[in-house]
């Protein structure tokens, strides 16, 4: 099976308070950005990895790269102005794969395990994204009057959500506008079937400081069982 991972990192520093992107911030001495680019490559040094930023910050990245002396292949893509056309962008760039996975920018810890079931289960089915548990409880807020819901009814999904190429080719041609919430829903609004696999507790998205301070101990505790 040949792979592709899309990596989308078209985020701003607004909800961390930051005065970088929130993908540049430091985490353990280098970028976030640099963590997720080399975790995936550490899973299969094979799979193709192109990264999609913003053009005006393309340059930036370049100065990281030297800084750092991340010397790790991978491809460029200029984001658009939604997460739709910015996956469509890196989407274009996909070369000779069966599988391609959409992940973001600012998720360093997928775990192998997560990746390998997660392109498995779409090379055999056509698209799988990885889930986890809810659990909090829920309410549901409708015109200000709050009512309890079952939190077993929901998962909350994470990336990479993976895809054989020609299954998520096909949606992102054919859709009707580009305002979706994520992949999956593209891949949906065709009528293909999402398969969700089991996720990992750890594949955190990184938005706030208190997500920055939880992804700092657990870059930690990788490195200390390395």
């Amino acid at each position: 099976m040949k792979k592709s991972m899309i990596i989308v990192a078209g985020g701003s520093g607004t909800r961390m308070g930051a005065e970088i992107p929130k993908q540049f911030i430091e985490l353990n001495g280098k970028p976030i950005l640099m963590h997720t680019l080399q975790n995936l490559h550490d899973m299969d040094t094979t799979m193709q990895l192109i990264l999609v930023l913003p053009a005006s910050q393309f340059s930036v990245w370049d100065e990281l790269k030297k800084k750092h002396g991340f010397l790790l292949g991978h491809e460029l893509a200029a984001g658009g102005a939604t997460r739709f056309l910015s996956v469509k962008n890196g989407l274009a760039k996909v070369k000779d794969s069966d599988v391609v996975g959409v992940h973001d920018g600012v998720r360093p810890f997928p775990s192998k395990a997560t990746v390998d079931a997660c392109f498995a289960k779409a090379s055999s089915t056509g698209a799988a994204v990885p889930t986890i548990p809810i659990v909090q409880s829920l309410r549901k807020l409708n015109h200000g009057i709050s009512q309890a819901i079952d939190r077993n009814e929901y998962c909350a999904v994470q990336t990479p959500q993976c895809f054989q190429v020609s299954v998520l080719k096909k949606a992102f041609d054919s859709a009707v506008h580009t305002d979706y919430s994520d992949d999956a829903t593209v891949v949906e609004a065709t009528g293909q079937f999402i398969h969700l696999i089991e996720g990992n507790l750890e594949n955190i998205k990184i938005t706030t400081p208190i997500d920055l301070e939880l992804a700092q101990l657990i870059s930690t505790r990788r490195t200390q069982s390395n």
